[in-house]
């Protein structure tokens, strides 16, 4: 099978890691794969970095010239490449997948068109979304089941055409490493007693930094003095100087680390007691749930995107509410049988998540609009 990845986002996101380990995916199991990302992005670095082979073109632009030019190199690969399947993980450039599609169906360069839909957005109940997504397109892929009630829901396309797929974690990169662990907590200097609170996650006000600093510096204030915290980040949308900022201002700076960006991320999840997912929205796409759920860390989380998916209802607090996360880490930090309960629970359900699984599920996607 040969299949095109459309992935033009700007920043290496959770939609771009989601497009682009899907494609290494397919790559390694000998389907021959294409990246069409954004030149000169973190998005074509990585994919470079990955050995894939990235073709780059502008589909986000909305000049009239350039569309038409951009409109010619699509129908080159495509007359070129064959594809079997085009996926599309952006919205922006659908639409000129969508009439591309029409305009060589029937021939032999005819493809079928699958639309992933992995942002926080939800789409407009227009007539242009529920044509693309009910006339054009072969297949929607939804990252988490509100988004694919809102397709059946608002915009009716038919339930047969949705199919939710979270994505997946690579195990054999991402388990518990005993080794690892002792090594990163003696370098931050943890103790035996400590317990390590750690946030995976870009700087970037969605994540819940602020209000994880805040959390954290209301329990020790109230006697929780093992408490210790990392963030597992670095600059993005918010600077590193302002979580510092944060941190000094919440008098919690002696008790936190910012590791910033580490090649041995494996190891630092594992030097965690528990995790958390702070974000106070978005989480369409949860990579960094999937990465310290896989290493065997206990995780708690907001109830927001697609975490209801994942976790259990006992190991979720409301979004942006700093008083309902301290209770969390809290029981998390001083029940251990609490903490057994969500490993115990968690370990099951990454079981199923997988990066063969995400491979199995897509491939059997692809293969069922195929023969159609």
């Amino acid at each position: 099978m040969r299949t095109l990845q459309i992935i033009n986002v700007r920043w290496f996101n959770a939609t771009a890691w989601y497009g682009l380990y899907l494609g290494t995916l397919l790559q390694r199991a000998g389907h021959e794969t294409r990246m069409i990302v954004m030149q000169n992005t973190p998005g074509a670095l990585k994919a470079h970095e990955w050995g894939m082979q990235g073709v780059h073109m502008d589909l986000n632009t909305a000049h009239p010239f350039r569309l038409m030019r951009t409109y010619g190199q699509m129908h080159r690969l495509v007359t070129g490449f064959r594809p079997d399947v085009v996926n599309c993980h952006r919205g922006e450039g659908f639409m000129l997948w969508g009439l591309l599609k029409k305009q060589l169906a029937g021939g032999p360069y005819a493809f079928k068109l699958v639309r992933t839909r992995g942002d926080q957005r939800l789409p407009k109940n227009n007539a242009v979304n529920r044509w693309l997504h009910t006339d054009v397109a072969d297949a929607v892929v939804a990252t988490n089941s509100v988004m694919a009630r809102h397709f059946t829901d608002v915009l009716h396309v038919p339930a047969s055409k949705v199919h939710t797929i979270y994505g997946g974690v690579d195990a054999d990169r991402f388990v518990f490493d005993p080794q690892g662990r002792e090594r990163v907590r003696a370098e931050f200097g943890y103790g035996e007693g400590d317990f390590v609170l750690g946030l995976l996650g870009r700087f970037d006000e969605v994540k819940g930094q602020k209000e994880t600093i805040e959390a954290v510096a209301a329990l020790r204030r109230q006697g929780v003095s093992n408490i210790r915290l990392m963030l597992l980040g670095f600059d993005s949308a918010t600077p590193q100087s302002v979580v510092e900022g944060w941190m000094r201002d919440n008098g919690i700076e002696d008790i936190s680390v910012i590791t910033g960006k580490r090649d041995d991320v494996t190891a630092c999840l594992s030097a965690l007691d528990a995790g958390v997912v702070a974000s106070k929205w978005s989480e369409t796409i949860a990579r960094a749930a999937l990465e310290i759920m896989a290493c065997a860390r206990p995780l708690i989380s907001t109830d927001v995107g697609v975490m209801p998916d994942l976790l259990e209802a006992d190991a979720m607090f409301r979004p942006a509410d700093v008083d309902a996360l301290a209770q969390a880490i809290r029981r998390v930090a001083s029940d251990a049988e609490y903490r057994s309960l969500l490993l115990e629970q968690q370990q099951s359900r990454i079981r199923s998540l997988t990066g063969q699984q995400f491979l199995d599920q897509t491939l059997s996607l692809y293969n069922s609009i195929l023969r159609k």
